[in-house]
């Protein structure tokens, strides 16, 4: 796929989105809270390719362990629409599941190893 302009949204509708990125490779993660939310998630794209079009407002931030990634969830729906990841703040990837037209379950995706990039160790985590 070419890194083309999607559209996308939570699905209650309050937070709508576009991102200029390649979908492919599409990845699963593995640290505690990515295998909680088992998203699909879009590779590394730089934050001026994410532009929140409306519900900005809608939006609450969750951090956890280091506290760098910044994931976000839409305070009404609960859906996780994008993330800015730990391993380098300036980049980010969005939640392959919330763009407009775009089937999830045909994307062939690999695991990234967050669990390692742990500090905190957590049980039953």
């Amino acid at each position: 796929m070419s890194n083309d302009v999607h559209h996308g949204s939570c699905h209650c509708g309050a937070v709508k989105f576009e991102v200029r990125s390649v979908l492919t490779p599409a990845a699963r993660c593995n640290c505690s809270l990515c295998r909680r939310k088992g998203a699909l998630m879009s590779p590394l794209f730089p934050a001026a390719g994410l532009t929140i079009i409306q519900g900005e407002d809608a939006l609450t931030l969750y951090q956890f362990n280091t506290r760098v990634a910044r994931h976000y969830f839409c305070k009404y729906c609960g859906i996780y629409p994008f993330h800015q990841t730990r391993k380098d703040p300036l980049l980010w990837r969005v939640n392959i599941g919330c763009l407009d037209g775009v089937d999830p379950y045909s994307f062939d995706a690999g695991v990234n190893d967050g669990a390692s990039l742990s500090t905190v160790i957590l049980e039953d985590a």
